[in-house]
């Protein structure tokens, strides 16, 4: 999605340990116009699986996968890394690296809103080592349900996460692929 590369061209920066910083218009300041133009890309490139709802992440995975649940006239479910008093005493949780705190964090999702029989889209902001898309994973399928579809508004190629999944046999649909951060930001 040209818009979104753009974007990252110009305002996004590499910082060490291989992180790409887009908090200006993804993960801490969003900008609704470019998160809703990614909502309806991803809805384009999904229409055909038949899903039932969106999952991601919260909180960066939030805001691509609200405006995609909003295109498809879907519900949208995301895994917590607390748990509320509001959540039940028995969750769905397995835990995730996070390339940002530098650590494993628990996550966790209600078998209330993640049931048996879902056909499940994730949505994220980032597709990296693959990971993090893999514990949501597993959220799915030990609610019962089935994932039909990845989607990510970045990829990192370089990590291996693409082919980390390919076992998963749903369709995986970045919006932008960064190839390398060596020396700047190499988009695909």
């Amino acid at each position: 999605m040209e818009e979104l590369k753009q974007r990252i061209l110009r305002e996004g920066q590499v910082l060490p340990g291989g992180i790409l910083k887009v908090d200006g218009f993804v993960n801490h300041q969003v900008d609704p116009a470019l998160m809703m133009a990614c909502g309806h890309a991803f809805a384009a490139a999904f229409a055909k699986v038949g899903a039932t709802k969106i999952f991601t992440l919260e909180i960066s995975g939030i805001a691509p996968a609200l405006t995609t649940a909003i295109a498809l006239n879907l519900p949208l479910v995301y895994a917590r890394k607390t748990k509320p008093v509001t959540m039940p005493d028995l969750v769905l949780m397995t835990s995730a690296p996070s390339h940002t705190k530098n650590r494993m964090v628990d996550i966790m999702t209600s078998p209330e809103y993640l049931g048996r029989g879902e056909r499940v889209l994730i949505i994220d902001d980032f597709l990296a080592s693959g990971q993090t898309t893999r514990a949501l994973i597993r959220l799915v399928q030990g609610a019962g349900s089935t994932v039909v579809g990845i989607g990510a508004l970045i990829e990192k190629t370089f990590e291996g996460g693409r082919e980390s999944l390919e076992d998963v046999g749903a369709p995986i649909v970045a919006l932008a692929q960064i190839t390398s951060l060596e020396g700047g930001i190499h988009l695909a």
